[in-house]
């Protein structure tokens, strides 16, 4: 009961885009299970190497043994990450990969605080949970949480009603402001920012944002730490979404698309940072699991090789465009943003206030008419688009179909 739930649907089983319920009903799956399975499901290259894996050795613990799996997986992060990035660590949640990112940052850096950005999402665990400032519910009677974490502005232009520029040079002052007035340089181990907010909202940063806070991190040798557990693996239109902005992380973040929906997510680092930490400081018993890396190798070269990540980007112009018509024509739509198929809708009033209820409406008409679309934002009055990047034109119109007929219905 502790969970909250989307929809009460008992699904049978998955192929590409498509949910199958237990009583033969069909749904187009527009929620990737929060952006995890970005080659569709049970893609038949995902299956064929987990099957395969399954019968040579489902579990060699990382403190034990290599397995082939690993090592070839961190070949296809080699080719695909920037070649400053050549240490890793795997884990099996982006909570826990956030928190082993926290720990080096604090091992390496020999600093205790911890810079985050409004509405970023970062997990549940204590650690990754003080990170968090997307909503409320995610801390509440949870307090006190871990010290050390002091929250900067995160350049939501629609939310402030500013232009691009002004919201950019505001957020920027008050970062440097936050490391005058809050937390010193010298005792600031690092940032972590999500290159576009996930749970906070689906928010594109203003274009200049990131290399303005990495230009704020060099000048005080603190970490840039870049969360692309939502935003990862082709989400967006590229590889990863900080690749959009001119950035170059000291580390990266990485769970949900790594690997098609089994548990899996990693850090990728510097190596001279990881050689700060001590032997034995970081662990688990199911890091690195033989058959998740296996369905990770497959999950990396289907997007390469099947060109997913172009297909991502083409989609995701369709789709904003569509949507922007909609909102010429629905003004209960406030804004339309994105980047490739990570793309959010905010509702608001006609007084410019969050319109939960109206997002609410909507995704329950899309479900009735076999479309899942999932909410998000601090107000939950954002429908986010997280289809996998397996789409074709046709699935995409009898979403855009979908969507338009329950906008109707809603402002009926």
């Amino acid at each position: 009961p502790i969970l909250s739930r989307f929809t009460q649907i008992e699904v049978d089983h998955g192929e590409g885009p498509y949910l199958y319920t237990t009583d033969g009903r069909r749904y187009l799956d527009f929620s990737t299970g929060i952006g995890v399975t970005n080659t569709g499901h049970c893609h038949p290259r995902v299956v064929a190497a987990a099957q395969a894996q399954v019968g040579k050795l489902i579990h060699g613990q990382a403190n034990v043994v290599y397995h082939k799996p690993v090592l070839q997986l961190i070949e296809e992060l080699q080719r695909i990450l920037p070649p400053h990035l050549d240490s890793f660590f795997f884990t099996n949640s982006g909570a826990e990969a956030i928190e082993a990112a926290l720990k080096l940052s604090r091992h390496a850096t020999g600093r205790t605080n911890t810079v985050v950005f409004q509405g970023g999402y970062h997990g549940r665990t204590i650690g990754s949970v003080s990170l968090t400032t997307s909503n409320p519910i995610y801390h509440y009677r949870y307090q006190p949480l871990m010290p050390g974490v002091y929250v900067a502005p995160f350049p939501n232009a629609y939310y402030y009603g500013w232009s691009e520029d002004e919201t950019e040079s505001f957020c920027l002052k008050q970062l440097r402001h936050l490391l005058a007035s809050q937390t010193a340089p010298e005792e600031t181990a690092a940032m972590f920012i999500e290159p576009v907010l996930g749970e906070g909202g689906y928010v594109v940063p203003t274009p200049g944002f990131l290399a303005g806070v990495q230009e704020i991190c060099n000048e005080h040798s603190i970490l840039l730490i870049v969360d692309e557990v939502q935003s990862g693996f082709g989400r967006t239109g590229k590889w990863f979404a900080y690749q959009h902005f001119g950035v170059e992380p000291d580390i990266i973040v990485m769970a949900k698309g790594l690997a098609s929906g089994f548990p899996l997510s990693g850090i990728a680092a510097r190596s001279e940072l990881m050689q700060h930490s001590p032997v034995g400081s970081q662990g688990g018993t199911y890091g690195g699991n033989a058959v998740s890396c296996a369905a990770a190798v497959a999950t990396l070269q289907v997007l390469e090789e099947e060109g997913l990540i172009e297909n991502s980007a083409r989609m995701g112009a369709k789709l904003m465009e569509r949507l922007k018509a909609l909102q010429d024509q629905y003004p209960a739509i406030g804004n339309v943003r994105g980047l490739g198929l990570m793309v959010g809708v905010e509702f608001t009033s006609a007084a410019g206030d969050p319109d939960a209820a109206a997002a609410k409406a909507v995704i329950k008409e899309c479900l009735d008419r076999k479309l899942i679309l999932l909410s998000c934002g601090t107000y939950g009055n954002v429908i986010r688009w997280i289809a996998p990047l397996v789409i074709s034109d046709s699935h995409l119109d009898e979403a855009l179909d979908i969507f338009a007929d329950a906008l109707e219905a809603v402002a009926a």
